[in-house]
């Protein structure tokens, strides 16, 4: 650890009641480690350049786990149906340009939020060929 300056600063009698009640609660080993720690946490806060992006790395460490094995889980999905899509139609150079085409506009249109159901009851109102 490295040497330590002494450094004075000034608190209103209220700020400075609620630093000594948090420093005893918080069991800090001295006040100097109590204010260290907090003005870290600052510190990291604003090199974060955005509040939603600061979480407590045990937070963070659960959430990146979740969603890279959601991730993981939709990506092996997607596969599937990819493979089965692939073995049973094929599709020409052509005709597979043109779904792709259609496909990245759609997602655009509606910013991602695909379903079945709406491709399918999509598809019925505007009368192709799921007529029977």
């Amino acid at each position: 650890m490295g040497k330590k300056e002494r450094f004075a600063f000034y608190l209103t009698p209220e700020k400075k009641a609620i630093l000594e009640r948090r420093f005893q609660e918080d069991g800090s080993r001295s006040m100097t480690a109590f204010i260290e720690r907090a003005v870290d946490f600052y510190l990291d806060y604003l090199s974060a350049n955005d509040a939603g992006l600061f979480l407590p790395t045990s937070i963070k460490s659960y959430l990146d786990g979740r969603l890279a094995s959601i991730a993981f889980r939709q990506a092996v999905e997607q596969d599937m149906v990819a493979g089965i899509l692939a073995d049973a139609y094929q599709f020409s150079d052509e005709d597979f340009r043109l779904r792709r085409a259609e496909r990245v506009q759609n997602v655009k249109k509606t910013n991602g939020r695909i379903s079945l159901e709406q491709r399918v009851r999509g598809a019925w109102e505007e009368g192709d060929e799921w007529q029977d």
